[in-house]
C-alpha cells in the first residue's frame, strides 16, 4: 500500500511539473468534484524561514498574517500597510497551528550547517474568528462568497518575442508556475486559454488589449472562466523589469492598474491581487508604486 501511495504521489508531481497546476486542478475537479473554494484554506499561508528557532518563526508568523489578511479580505492595499506593524509583532496570538517542511529534507548537513541554518517552509494556520475580528478593526470584512474563476490572458513582450501565456505553450512554463503561486497566495482560482482556443478565436498577442472582455470570457467559459483578467507585460531594459498593465471588467465596471520595474512574479501577484480587490468590492487597485 505504501508503495502504491508513493507511486501516486510521484505521478501527481510529474503531472504538476509537466502540465502546470491549472490543468492538473481541472483534471482533479473532473475526477473528484469541484472544490468549494480555491485557496487551500483562506486562513492559511506559507513563507520561508531559516531554521526552526522562535525569533525567525515570529517573523514568519508576521509575514503570513499579512498574507492571510489580504487573502481573506481581497484587499491588496493591505500589503505594506503601516497599521499592520503592531499586529505582525504579536502575530503568534492569532495562530492556531503551524508546521515546518525542510526544503533540504533527505540531504545531509554540510560542514557545520545545522537545522538552524537550513531553509524551511513554514505553513501557518490562523484562527478564523480572530482574523475576521482584526479585519473589522481595520475597517474591512472577510470575502467569503464563492470567488469567480478568473480567465487569465497575459501578453509577454520582450524584444522581438511577443506571445500570450497559454495552458499548453512550452515557452510559458515559468509564467504558469508564477501565476499558480500568485493565485494561491491571494485565494483565487484561474484558468488559462489553450493555444488552439486563441487561434480559433483569432486572438493574437498584438491584438489582445483590444479584444472585448465578453469575447475573452467566452474563450474560457467551457473551463469555468467567469471573468477575464487581461495583462500586458513589456520588458524594459532601463528599469531591468517589466512594465505591466492590467484590466478586468466586472458588473458593468472597468478596473485598470499598472506597475513597472518588477519581476513577472511580482507582476502576477499584483495582477491576481488587483483582480481580487476589484471583485471583492474593495475598489480599483489603482497604480502600484514599487518604492512604497
Amino acid at each position: 500500500m505504501a508503495a502504491l501511495l508513493e507511486t501516486g504521489q510521484n505521478l501527481i508531481g510529474i503531472l504538476v511539473r509537466r502540465m502546470g497546476w491549472t490543468m492538473v486542478a481541472a483534471a482533479l475537479i473532473t475526477c473528484g468534484g469541484a472544490r468549494a473554494q480555491v485557496a487551500n484554506d483562506l486562513y492559511r499561508a506559507q513563507t520561508v524561514v531559516t531554521g526552526q528557532g522562535e525569533p525567525n518563526r515570529i517573523i514568519g508568523f508576521g509575514a503570513c498574517l499579512e498574507d492571510v489578511l489580504i487573502k481573506v479580505s481581497g484587499q491588496q492595499a493591505l500589503a505594506g500597510d503601516k497599521r499592520l506593524a503592531a499586529y505582525k509583532s504579536k502575530a503568534k496570538e492569532f495562530v492556531s497551528d503551524f508546521s515546518y517542511h525542510d526544503q533540504y529534507a533527505g540531504k545531509p548537513h554540510h560542514d557545520e550547517q545545522g537545522t538552524r541554518d537550513r531553509p524551511f517552509d513554514l505553513t501557518v494556520t490562523f484562527d478564523e474568528q480572530k482574523i475576521d475580528g482584526l479585519l473589522t478593526t481595520l475597517g474591512l470584512k472577510p470575502w467569503k462568497a464563492q470567488r469567480p474563476m478568473l480567465g487569465v490572458f497575459v501578453e509577454m513582450q520582450q524584444g522581438p518575442k511577443d506571445y500570450i501565456v497559454t495552458a499548453d505553450g512550452t515557452q510559458a512554463d515559468l509564467q504558469r508556475d508564477a501565476l499558480s503561486a500568485a493565485a494561491d497566495k491571494r485565494g483565487m482560482r484561474f484558468v488559462l486559454p489553450s493555444a488552439a482556443a486563441l487561434a480559433a478565436s483569432n486572438i493574437t498577442a498584438a491584438g489582445l488589449n483590444k479584444v472585448p472582455s465578453e469575447k475573452l470570457t467566452s474563450v474560457v467559459a467551457s473551463q469555468g472562466g467567469e471573468a477575464a483578467l487581461v495583462g500586458r507585460l513589456v520588458w524594459n531594459d532601463n528599469d531591468l523589469g517589466w512594465a505591466t498593465q492590467w484590466r478586468i471588467d466586472w458588473h458593468g465596471k472597468s478596473y485598470t492598474w499598472q506597475m513597472r520595474g518588477v519581476t513577472f512574479d511580482e507582476a502576477f501577484r499584483r495582477g491576481i491581487g488587483g483582480a481580487a480587490q476589484a471583485l471583492s468590492g474593495n475598489g480599483n487597485p489603482g497604480t502600484y508604486n514599487r518604492s512604497r
